[in-house]
């Protein structure tokens, strides 16, 4: 069974429709990335995997359990980190962890052990014992990952993880994911518009545009079917995009 079905997945905003009929699938264990320009439909449609919005037609699962009708199970499996999240200025980053981990663990020993691989995670070191409204986007950016991997999720669902950061905290923030991935067996759903990026990360992606997948595969796959050099030159082909007329569409 995949960790997530998605099937013909519609949402509508008043007269907008910000999906129209999105379908794919992730294993588990799987880096997938959902990537396309701004306005595609990506934030969308991870926000209605999160529990956050309701879907106005189609399905969607998560290891087997629907994420409007079994909402609270969905909850309890997957972290969520949306793009312009924050953290709590007046802690400090090991404060802000600890709280973090107080409210997800069952008991003490739980929120320790939560604790120290956050902390292990994030990369901050010392910086840890310093107020988080003392830090860069890279550093803030860095502990609100450490935060969503800590509880070990089945499911993590991270919109934009890197957006707008410097190369040295991108790639950071690549590895980290990565390393976890492979060492805790988490399935990673990433939201990018940043198809270079995606490209090294993930196993598999779906290209979306316009609230319609438009190609899922892996990389190479995609880049052989299109006989491109890396995924923008795919994504350009597959939406017979014409460069000087926008290709996003409404909604997230």
């Amino acid at each position: 069974m995949p960790m997530v079905e998605v099937l013909d997945l519609e949402k509508d905003y008043g007269k907008v429709k910000a999906l129209k009929g999105v379908s794919f699938s992730i294993n588990e264990g799987e880096i997938f990335g959902l990537i396309g320009p701004n306005g595609a439909g990506k934030s969308t449609t991870l926000k209605i995997l999160a529990t956050l919005l309701k879907p106005t037609g189609g399905s969607a699962r998560i290891a087997g359990y629907d994420v409007v009708k079994e909402a609270s199970k969905v909850r309890e499996l997957i972290s969520y980190l949306p793009e312009e999240a924050g953290a709590y200025k007046n802690l400090t980053g090991k404060e802000y962890l600890e709280f973090m981990a107080k409210l997800y663990a069952k008991d003490e020993a739980k929120a320790r052990e939560m604790l120290e691989l956050g902390m292990e995670l994030s990369g901050l070191g010392e910086r840890l014992n310093d107020k988080v409204a003392t830090y860069s986007k890279g550093m803030a950016r860095k502990l609100l990952i450490a935060r969503a991997l800590m509880v070990r999720p089945k499911l993590a669902i991270l919109d934009e993880p890197a957006s707008g950061l410097d190369i040295v905290n991108a790639y950071a923030i690549r590895q980290m994911i990565r390393r976890f991935a492979r060492s805790e067996g988490v399935t990673f759903l990433l939201s990018s518009h940043n198809m270079l990026e995606v490209e090294y990360l993930c196993h598999r992606v779906a290209l979306i545009n316009k609230g319609q997948i438009v190609e899922v595969g892996t990389p190479k796959e995609l880049k052989d079917k299109y006989s491109a050099e890396n995924l923008e030159e795919v994504f350009m082909t597959a939406v017979g995009a014409n460069i000087s007329e926008p290709i996003g569409g409404e909604g997230g």
